[in-house]
């Protein structure tokens, strides 16, 4: 006999029809991935301009100029137009140059965390797709890192889109156990968190990836509550913070990106987080959606204390993202959140920009783009705005630590 392949006899159902279009979409993102970033590239980032380095280091740039003249400290690369220029792990070498050197201003210099200073935990939080929570995750976590930080970035979203953006293809690049599930799942497959935590490209920034396995946490929480015989030290909202306890004395400040829902997962960066920023996009419907999450999270919150928890949030405030200051609908809204919430809506917001969206098909924010990438007034009003929601955050941090 001759053997026959199968063939399809039948219409094909809906499970088929999803297996097959996943495995499509997953070989053209992964050609596309190859095209971008072909196997044996890395991810790296821009060097910097020494006006740059000045701004970030407040080194002057003479200063910068006579060191490199005098052959003290990092050498910097020439361009062919002779201008020096950075890399930041070599601005880095700088601050810690200079904190040496100027024992009273090493604060200026290198502003890590003092012992008395605690982690501060961020999480950039909202359960409605499309308030811009990863863009806004990704740009505080370069502009931390740039500013001289060091930051864990933690992606707590099976979709793993921050972990894309730091070049971990989380189809391709994060295997099993590795992502942040791995530190908070229940059992002897529990893996510690210095174990799951990988440098990037990104000088200053570690990161926790994620990838479809981190739905597992939400499967599996169910049948350890309905069990109820979990230690103190397994309560589910407890495990996210305490696995960031295990690598906490190597950061300054961790930024969660969490899920588009209020499950469990978003619920342990609640507890975890020591400051929260709530994405909202100014539209009627998404503010009705983020009433549903404020009413969901306050019954939430309960739970948490009814069995002894206890939330440690230094702030807690709102950021208004994609944002169109022409748009007279948008600026109602925005106007009534302000009315509402008063300075709990941060004052700056991240405009809705090409120059964001552009550097996002890239997998960029907009702190890697190279000049010329987009047009340079575009770029400079997304920078700005970002910047400033950045810098207020950055300041909201610094009160926390009780620094002036």
């Amino acid at each position: 006999m001759i053997a026959m392949s199968h063939v399809q006899s039948g219409p094909e159902t809906p499970e088929e029809k999803i297996m097959r279009h996943a495995g499509l979409l997953s070989g053209q993102l992964q050609s596309i991935r190859e095209r971008m970033y072909p196997p044996e590239a890395q991810k790296s980032l821009r060097r910097l301009m020494t006006h740059e380095v000045s701004k970030l280091t407040t080194i002057p740039e003479p200063t910068l100029r006579s060191l490199s003249n005098e052959g003290k400290g990092p050498v910097p690369d020439r361009l062919d137009n002779n201008y020096r220029v950075y890399t930041l792990d070599q601005v880095n070498e700088l601050r810690r140059l200079f904190a040496e050197q100027k024992p009273a201003d090493a604060l200026r210099y290198l502003p890590h965390r003092r012992p008395n200073e605690h982690l501060q935990i961020l999480g950039v939080i909202n359960f409605k797709g499309g308030s811009a929570k990863t863009t806004t995750a990704a740009h505080l976590a370069h502009y931390l890192a740039f500013q001289g930080y060091r930051v864990l970035a933690i992606d707590l979203d099976p979709q793993a889109s921050l972990s894309a953006m730091f070049g971990a293809q989380p189809e391709m690049d994060v295997g099993e156990n590795e992502t942040i599930y791995a530190a908070l799942r229940y059992g002897s497959e529990r893996r510690p968190m210095r174990e799951i935590v990988r440098e990037t490209y990104f000088p200053g920034i570690d990161l926790v990836p994620g990838n479809i396995e981190v739905m597992e946490y939400e499967h599996e929480t169910p049948h350890v509550l309905a069990n109820k015989s979990a230690s103190r030290e397994t309560i589910f909202f407890e495990r996210l913070r305490l696995a960031i306890g295990e690598v906490e004395d190597n950061y300054d400040v961790v930024v969660l990106d969490t899920p588009p829902s209020l499950g469990f997962l978003t619920l342990g960066a609640i507890y975890a987080a020591t400051g929260i920023i709530v994405t909202v996009h100014p539209a009627m419907l998404d503010v009705m959606s983020m009433s549903q999450f404020l009413l969901m999270m306050d019954g939430l919150i309960g739970a948490i204390h009814a069995e002894g928890g206890e939330l440690k949030q230094d702030f807690f405030h709102y950021l208004i993202t994609r944002h169109d200051p022409n748009d007279q609908p948008q600026a109602q809204v925005v106007s009534m959140l302000r009315h509402l919430f008063a300075e709990d809506v941060l004052a700056p917001t991240a405009v809705e920009s090409t120059a964001i969206e552009s550097a996002g098909l890239a997998k960029r924010t907009l702190y890697e783009l190279e000049s010329g990438n987009v047009g340079r007034d575009t770029f400079r009003r997304a920078k700005d705005s970002i910047d400033a929601v950045n810098d207020r955050i950055l300041e909201l941090v610094r009160q926390s630590w009780g620094r002036t």
